[in-house]
């Protein structure tokens, strides 16, 4: 079966749309609670950056609105690549996740090339 998207998520919850927390969100707790490194978190934020600068950050986002974002599979394999030390920083901290490829998202606020963002309201994604 082939899939549209897919999200690396946690299994905490986002404060903020009451879902399951993304990569980013799983690493920068990590930072907030001093589990990493400093070269840990050094290395997370290059690759925090590199996202900043090579994907555009969807404006609810920015706003902080209540949706998650996921990768569009047809082109998340650099994507992927590029995350690949943030994943191994969660595994060596033993900070749970998943892997979730679906092509149902719900409705989505934001596209482009390579992600969405997909509103989430009342704990669901609608």
């Amino acid at each position: 079966m082939q899939y549209k998207y897919m999200r690396i998520q946690g299994r905490e919850d986002s404060y903020i749309t009451k879902y399951p927390k993304g990569i980013f969100s799983l690493c920068w707790n990590l930072i907030r609670d001093k589990q990493f490194t400093d070269e840990e978190k050094e290395l997370f934020i290059n690759i925090d950056n590199w996202f900043k600068d090579n994907l555009p950050e969807p404006e609810p986002c920015k706003n902080h609105e209540q949706v998650i974002t996921f990768f569009k599979c047809e082109s998340a394999s650099e994507m992927v690549e590029k995350l690949e030390p943030a994943i191994a920083l969660l595994n060596k901290h033993q900070k749970p996740y998943d892997v979730v490829y679906t092509n149902f998202v719900g409705t989505i606020v934001y596209e482009d090339n390579w992600q969405v963002a997909v509103q989430v309201e009342d704990e669901e994604i609608i």
